[in-house]
């Protein structure tokens, strides 16, 4: 896997914690550097902890499934990004600037594991793709924090707009790459 098609995954993973991220900048009413940085924080972390946990769950079957494995990514990566197609599509609730966003754990640590369950099973392909997942997962998590960071501002800024339009792009770029190993399988 080359850089830039992980620079895109990365990308296309850290979508729903961009989503979310957006939400959260929607119910504060002054987002500052802090603020911004321990959501990308959060997020940033999961994001590379879970596709550390999927490829040492899955490098212990890699010689069991080997023949299979062009297969096996297609179907995790197809499955996350029709998964995140069809959400956007979903009607959202009307978010208003309420409440203030709680930053505390017990409302963070839950949407950061929710938002990188796909990491995990990305994590699980990368074990057929890569040597090393160290600098995937890093890579991965400094895009999450990025433009999880950048979602709050974004979110603050200028509301829901973006969220559904996020989710999209993000399932698109991981059914793509999931028909890209597929293709070079079969193609050469």
């Amino acid at each position: 896997m080359h850089i830039v098609e992980l620079i895109l995954l990365a990308a296309g993973l850290s979508m729903d914690a961009f989503a979310v991220a957006v939400c959260a900048g929607l119910g504060m009413r002054k987002v500052t550097l802090k603020s911004a940085l321990v959501v990308g924080l959060y997020f940033g972390a999961f994001q590379a902890l879970m596709p550390l946990l999927g490829y040492m769950a899955a490098s212990r079957f890699t010689s069991l499934i080997t023949d299979y494995e062009h297969w096996l990514v297609f179907a995790l990566l197809g499955y996350l990004g029709a998964a995140m197609i069809i959400g956007s599509f979903k009607k959202e609730k009307e978010a208003g600037r309420g409440a203030e966003t709680s930053l505390r754990p017990a409302r963070m640590l839950p949407l950061a594991l929710a938002t990188s369950v796909d990491a995990l099973a990305a994590g699980v392909s990368f074990a057929f793709l890569l040597d090393s997942i160290i600098p995937a997962a890093l890579l991965i998590g400094v895009i999450t924090l990025l433009l999880s960071a950048l979602g709050v501002k974004v979110g603050n800024a200028f509301g829901t707009r973006f969220k559904s339009k996020a989710e999209f792009a993000g399932g698109a770029i991981l059914l793509l790459m999931g028909v890209k190993v597929l293709a070079e399988h079969y193609l050469g």
